[in-house]
């Protein structure tokens, strides 16, 4: 349920899983463009003053906020922060010397935090290992496992740890607010007064135990985090981050590894575990965050009742402060390190230490805007040279990371000839001569900060909260004892880089990487070479380290292992006591609103083609568009082309742009366009909503999404219309290269997500749609860019006539404009304000207003299907072999048939098996770090799936008797219970969005053909589940049809499992 992050990594914010669900990439996306406001990258528009003004959020309660006391604290500071409407006030707890900020905004979403300085010594994990294990019950809350009841029974938007390299986070949010401080006071309870404390059992659990339950036996390692991180140091890009890292850091607290390393964590005492707690989880060393429209009075009111049992503590504030990591090298090292591969490429990554006394906000900001130009955008001049010299597959580092006391700068390639590994290192170091000697030119630097800028000012999250992001940003700086509120601004910031600037222009930049990157000699170069054996060296390690530890134990100490492992099991196996449940906080069937949200929508048929427009309170002067082309012309020989297509359109020049120029265009007059693939079924025309189909009626669309201010639209509907159809298809490097990253990029991804690609293989032999997806972004799509590039080096005018015809197709006069949609979502003053553009750029696209038609697609089967079915896998268990220390487990099939009608119960029993009997199985019994499952509605497929799991054999045994386990459940349940399980599936159902996320999605609903008495139906249905609901899913698991299996493991745990009886048909990855 944690997430763990490097110094490398957290630039991209490369979290890795929240409980058996990873968190989604677009949320890293959200946290990656809008944490880090401290450097963030701020230019200027006269058109941004309207987004200000109506960002800043009414002052007449807000400023009220400002002059709350309470007699348990001190008030430090008072500031607001314009630019976000954000009135804040820094308290501190007389009694105990927590601090607490305090921040009011009108937002709804509410955010509490609590975070701790925590850095430790040794790479034992122990700060990880807390992070889980202190929410494993508390002195109030004394259930095994309290995180689980919250997110099985709570309307919350976020709930989650995470552990950083020096300090620990803790969050909630809600939108209800009793749901909130129902949440608060779980997660205070929990980190000040854990179980874990002075139950060693968690520890075991969570953290790391020998596990024996016979003498004849061999003894293994288990525990939660101890599998999670094989499961990280399995994969050679976390391996290249976390080496790269120490390599910097010789001497502080970022030279170990907080997540844990495997070799190192069974070192981890339980005294020494509790010992750390006791250490650093005191108030003292807390910086506890509010935001959102709750009353600021009760916030302290609340802290009070748990702070006000705590002195202070200069001890733990003394020993948590993090040392500097001085300059000293005289000279740059290198070093070279095996990871596992079946390739021959290597891996190599230059790194620096940036600074070794803390930045001023210049430049915090200048290094910002200088990243965003070196390394921002695939035009970029460091991530293009890198990319276009041939002498690798992929960019790998990301620039510079910021978050920690220091700042670092890294950048390198995978897939390496070792012949050209000096190469990489020479070719970067050159790159940044170059640029020093060249400058940027004017065009460069307006395109970075005004797409920088226009991000910072939006501050558009989506469903993540945004009072998280003003929590992280802060604690940038507020956990190294500086103010919490000034990395939350950038006027002034903003003001001093432009005038800097305008004086200097690009030599602001070019001082910087002279000073900081090319005479800094405290730099690094990590190799990483591929090693054939190192998986198997490895096992074979930890084989015989368990064997010696074995070997010399006394016969009363294996007795005790034993004893201990039952114990655990047991403790595991067992229903917390009526009484413990009571304890933990929840919600009533009545606090739920019973009525569906629906969102605006006023459709249209404009110059032949369908426009929507999504009319919202504010979006911040900003229009939202996007923009779809029908792609079911196209042949499904040539689907697996359509994602390289879709890059094409975007990175390879469009008219008469190049590559570089047409990136700068839409850097300078927008705040982004992308290109997508939308492919989805849809509901049939004319059948019961509820009912389950062969998912043969699907809408497929090719979709350029693009923001800007409303003044910028006509600019913003010229680049959108230029790159689908001016793009220039004919750039054969260009291809290769984007051909050969996309494949060193399937490649990590199975190998670190493959539970996600195992879902995609079991539903690709289901239904033609699964099939689709799956050709398209899943294992088969490796073997299809495999054969892409192929005929990219050696057949170029073939795969180029492929590409023009697509394009072609999409644009055929005679029937395109049936096919296209515009969905537009801004304020009233803004969809006024762009009617003008939207006009002129309807008038302007290619076909016919009174063209051909295309089929319905919500009633006749698409064209894709008939071929689909023809080349669909057959049903079968399948194994694919990686280099891996831990297994993804799938197995899945079809619960319901075609005809079948799904109750919106069967949602909430799905939901419940994912945080009830997975969660105890899968992940506390079995060790893996996630199990979970899915479930399709439309088309009656249920997955179970698994996430960095130390089983294979067994978790397909857990999955197996899972029916069993429901139906018992569904005699015991009781009304609590089950209210529990209703409400959990509300929350999942009314998360908060963006004014752009509801535009989108009242188009799609629309699209899809969903109607609102459906989704009310569903909703009544959620509400209204019985036991017997249970029971009657437990039967369709019984009776799954044609069940089959895909897994991602290694060679050797697939054929221990097929040793063992499960039967699977093993492939290479490769």
């Amino acid at each position: 349920f944690d997430s763990i992050v490097s110094n490398c990594q957290f630039n991209n914010l490369t979290m890795l899983l929240i409980f058996g669900i990873g968190i989604p990439t677009a949320l890293l996306a959200i946290l990656s463009t809008f944490i880090f406001v401290s450097t963030h990258y701020f230019t200027q528009h006269n058109n941004y003053q309207s987004i200000l003004k109506s960002a800043v959020a009414s002052t007449v309660d807000l400023e009220k906020t400002l002059g709350i006391t309470h007699p348990a604290f001190e008030v430090l500071q008072k500031d607001v922060v314009d630019e976000y409407g954000a009135y804040c006030t820094l308290y501190k707890h007389k009694k105990s010397g927590a601090q607490l900020l305090s921040v009011a905004t009108d937002d709804d979403n509410k955010v509490f935090g609590i975070t701790f300085r925590t850095p430790p010594s040794d790479s034992t994990g122990v700060a990880h290992i807390l992070e889980h294990s202190v929410l494993c019950g508390s002195r109030k809350y004394p259930t095994k496992d309290p995180f689980v009841q919250l997110l099985q029974g709570s309307l919350q938007t976020f709930l989650n740890a995470f552990t950083y390299p020096d300090r620990t986070c803790y969050v909630v949010a809600s939108q209800n607010t009793k749901d909130f401080y129902n949440l608060i006071n779980v997660y205070t309870d929990a980190v000040f007064y854990p179980r874990a404390k002075s139950d060693d059992r968690v520890h075991a659990q969570e953290g790391w135990h020998l596990e024996l339950e016979d003498k004849s036996q061999p003894l293994t390692y288990k525990g939660v985090v101890y599998n999670e991180m094989k499961g990280v140091y399995s994969s050679p890009d976390s391996l290249l981050m976390r080496a790269s890292q120490r390599s910097l850091f010789p001497d502080n607290t970022y030279s170990v590894d907080s997540g844990g390393d495997p070799k190192v964590i069974p070192d981890l005492s339980f005294e020494d575990f509790r010992e750390f707690h006791n250490k650093f989880y005191h108030p003292a060393n807390a910086r506890i965050y509010f935001s959102g429209d709750d009353d600021v009075y009760s916030r302290l009111d609340l802290m009070d009742e748990y702070l006000k049992d705590f002195d202070g503590s200069d001890v733990s504030t003394d020993t948590s402060q993090i040392k500097w990591q001085s300059k000293s090298y005289a000279e740059p090292i290198r070093e070279k390190l095996p990871f596992p591969s079946e390739d021959t490429q290597h891996m190599v990554m230059v790194n620096w230490l940036i600074n070794d006394k803390p930045f001023t906000p210049e430049e915090e900001i200048t290094w910002t805007v200088l990243d965003h130009l070196l390394m921002g955008t695939t035009s970029s001049i460091l991530r293009k040279t890198l990319m276009e010299s041939g002498l690798g597959s992929a960019v790998t580092g990301g620039g510079i990371s910021d978050e920690l006391l220091q700042a670092t700068f890294l950048l390198g390639l995978k897939g390496v000839k070792e012949e050209n590994v000096q190469g990489v290192e020479d070719l970067i170091i050159k790159t940044l001569e170059n640029v020093v000697t060249e400058g940027f030119n004017e065009d460069a630097i307006a395109s970075s900060m005004n797409t920088i800028e226009f991000s910072l000012r939006e501050f558009n999250t989506g469903s993540f909260p945004k009072g998280l992001s003003f929590m992280l940003g802060s604690m940038s700086h507020w956990i190294y004892d500086k103010s919490p509120t000034e990395p939350l601004k950038f006027e002034g910031a903003l003001a001093d880089l432009k005038k800097k600037i305008a004086e200097g222009g690009p030599k602001v930049f070019t001082d910087l990487i002279k000073k900081s990157l090319l005479e800094n000699t405290h730099r690094s170069t990590i190799e990483l070479e591929p090693s054939k054996t190192l998986e198997e060296q490895e096992v074979q390690e930890e084989k015989n380290r368990l064997e010696a530890i074995k070997n010399n134990l006394k016969e009363e100490d294996l007795e005790t292992i034993i004893q201990k492992t039952k114990e655990l099991k047991e403790m595991q196996a067992a229903d917390d006591s009526p009484e413990d449940r009571a304890t933990i906080p929840s919600l009533a069937l009545s606090d739920l609103n019973r009525e569906i949200t629906e969102y605006p929508i006023d459709l249209k048929k404009e110059h032949g083609m369908t426009v929507a427009r999504h009319e919202f309170t504010s979006t911040s002067g900003i229009a939202y568009a996007k923009f779809g082309v029908d792609l079911s012309d196209i042949p499904l020989e040539d689907v697996p082309l359509l994602p390289l297509f879709s890059r094409v359109l975007m990175e390879t020049g469009a008219g008469e742009y190049d590559s570089v120029a047409l990136s700068r265009q839409m850097g300078i007059h927008t705040g982004g366009i992308s290109v997508s693939l939308y492919t989805t079924p849809v509901m049939t025309e004319g059948l019961d909503q509820s009912v389950v189909t062969d998912c043969e009626t699907m809408v497929t669309k090719l979709i350029i999404k693009g923001k800007s201010t409303a003044d910028k639209t006509t600019e913003l509907f010229k680049l959108m219309k230029l790159v689908l159809e001016e793009a220039k298809l004919d750039s054969q490097p260009k291809v290769i290269e984007m051909l050969k990253e996309k494949k060193a990029q399937l490649e990590s991804q199975i190998q670190g997500s493959g539970h996600s690609f195992a879902l995609q293989r079991m539903r690709s032999r289901y239904t033609a749609a699964g099939y689709i997806d799956e050709i398209m972004g899943g294992i088969s799509y490796l073997d299809e860019v495999k054969a892409l590039l192929e005929q990219a080096e050696n057949d170029w005018p073939t795969l180029l006539k492929r590409l023009q015809s697509i394009r072609s197709t999409l644009l055929s006069a005679s029937k395109c404009r049936d096919g296209m949609f515009l969905s537009l979502t801004g304020d009233k003053a803004v969809l006024e304000k762009v009617q003008p553009s939207v006009d002129a750029f309807l008038t302007s696209l290619p076909g016919k207003e009174d063209g051909e038609k295309f089929q319905n697609f919500n009633k006749d089967i698409h064209p894709w299907v008939a071929q689909a079915k023809a080349k669909m896998p057959v049903v079968e268990d399948e194994g694919f072999i990686v280099p891996t220390q831990v297994s993804y487990v799938g197995k899945g099939g079809r619960i319901y048939k075609e005809g079948e009608k799904v109750n919106g119960a069967a949602s909430v029993v799905a939901r419940h098996l994912r945080t009830g009997y997975l969660w105890d199985h899968v992940r506390v019994m079995g060790g893996a770090y996630g199990g979970f499952c899915v479930f399709g509605q439309g088309s009656g497929f249920f997955g179970f799936l698994s996430y960095r799991d130390p089983n294979l054999g067994k978790t397909l045994d857990v999955y197996d008797a899972c029916a069993d386990s429901l139906e018992q459940l569904s005699k015991d349940m009781d009304q609590e219970a089950l209210e529990t399980a209703i409400i959990g599936a509300i929350g999942d159902m009314d998360g908060a969005l963006s004014a752009d996320q509801k535009g989108w999605t009242a188009f799609t609903r629309w699209m899809t053909g969903e109607t609102a008495e459906h989704r009310q139906q569903f909703r009544d249905e959620v509400l209204s589940t019985k036991p017997s609901d249970f029971h009657d899913f437990a039967e369709r698991l019984r009776a799954m049809k044609d069940p089959s299996v895909a897994v991602i493991s290694s060679k050797g745990a697939l054929e221990e499992a097929v040793a063992e009886g499960k039967k699977m048909i093993l492939k290479e990855v490769n």
